[in-house]
């Protein structure tokens, strides 16, 4: 499973690395020390977190999540798959993004929950870009 440091979950969670540093010492989201003493957040658990956070109303500091290209870099939260189509869920600070794509698409990219992703809009379509 894909581990996370403070300041790549920050990123993903769309706020800043203090506060993601806030949140782990006040216990909002469970972390433990690698071999050179970094503080890591597994995947899932970050995963859950985000999903969290964004149900109680959102990151605490703002962050636009726009660009000229429309993506939104975030976790994975949930894949379902079926015999041929699978749906892909992408936590992006506060945005929940939901794409439909193939059982293959979703195997060829190696997709698991908590694994970082970015989301590319473009009209009406969701692609899924592995990080």
């Amino acid at each position: 499973m894909q581990s996370y440091t403070i300041g790549q979950a920050a990123r993903l969670l769309g706020v800043s690395p203090d506060t993601a540093r806030r949140w782990a010492d006040a216990g909002r989201v469970t972390t433990h020390r690698d071999e050179g003493g970094r503080r890591l957040i597994e995947g899932h658990d970050l995963a859950a977190f985000s999903v969290e956070l964004a149900k109680a109303g959102g990151a605490e500091e703002e962050t636009p999540y726009t660009s000229v290209r429309n993506a939104f870099p975030g976790i994975v939260t949930a894949i379902k798959l079926g015999d041929v189509a699978a749906q892909v869920e992408i936590q992006a600070g506060p945005h929940r993004l939901v794409s439909l794509l193939t059982r293959e698409a979703v195997e060829e990219l190696g997709l698991e929950v908590g694994m970082e992703a970015t989301a590319r809009v473009k009209s009406t379509n969701v692609h899924i870009d592995r990080v």
